[in-house]
């Protein structure tokens, strides 16, 4: 693999990052929660922006693979800076943002800031207010204690070592909510969810897809399909969603 360019930020955020140059828009894909730009989602669409001559950037938030800081000094905030320090620098006009899990909250944070910059929306199992709706409304009474005592609590994880999720982490979260409040896409959007997900209720997707606002925006169920969402047909169907909101942003 070749090695990573990296990008420092304003507050000092030493970013790994791969980009490709081509035709526009361009797609920056956006990872999750403790995932990283070298995963299957990110590789796999990097092969389908090459294969069509886009532009496409990848990369790793501030605490997750290979870019500064630890995950644990971390939180939506400061994640979603990266991004947006990365969207700013590294692209130029409008891009498609593709985000997974958490990289779909990043995203709606992004399309919520700089919606002129953003030419279409394409999330995989979206995690809006996950912090809040997903982990401290789950959390049991001892939980919660340890939490607001210790600072952190150690979440089991099929995807390796426990997740330590800190105070800072949920407490700050409360700042970046998109469901409480409009929340306007004015691009061609399409949601992707599994209903076999076990870190992202389908639920979560109905409930964006009637919050959100706008004129082209949809919902596709896949039965079966989990939250890693990365089997070749589901891979498949994140490149038919990439296509059709490229061939509709140039008609609405």
């Amino acid at each position: 693999m070749p090695a990573p360019s990296f990008h420092e930020t304003a507050t000092g955020h030493r970013l790994a990052y791969h980009r490709i140059a081509g035709a526009g828009p361009g797609v920056i894909f956006l990872g999750g929660l403790r995932s990283d730009m070298e995963g299957t989602k990110a590789l796999w669409l990097e092969g389908w922006a090459r294969a069509r001559g886009r532009a496409f950037l990848r990369f790793d938030y501030s605490g997750h693979g290979q870019s500064s800081r630890i995950f644990t000094e971390g939180c939506i905030g400061d994640w979603a800076a990266d991004a947006r320090a990365v969207f700013e620098a590294l692209s130029e006009g409008p891009q498609i943002l593709v985000g997974s899990s958490m990289g779909g909250w990043i995203a709606l944070l992004l399309a919520r800031a700089m919606p002129a910059r953003v030419a279409g929306l394409v999330t995989i199992a979206a995690a809006p207010d996950f912090t809040e709706d997903s982990m401290w409304a789950g959390f049991d009474a001892a939980q919660r204690a340890a939490l607001m005592a210790e600072g952190q609590v150690a979440l089991p994880s099929e995807y390796g070592a426990p997740y330590i999720i800190t105070r800072h982490l949920i407490e700050e979260g409360r700042a970046h909510l998109v469901l409480r409040t409009p929340l306007d896409l004015p691009f061609p959007v399409r949601f992707l969810q599994g209903t076999a997900d076990r870190d992202v209720d389908p639920a979560v997707a109905l409930r964006l897809l009637d919050h959100a606002r706008g004129s082209d925006i949809r919902l596709t169920l896949v039965k079966g399909a989990d939250h890693r969402f990365s089997d070749p047909d589901c891979l498949g169907l994140i490149g038919a969603a990439l296509d059709e909101v490229s061939a509709r942003r140039a008609v609405v």
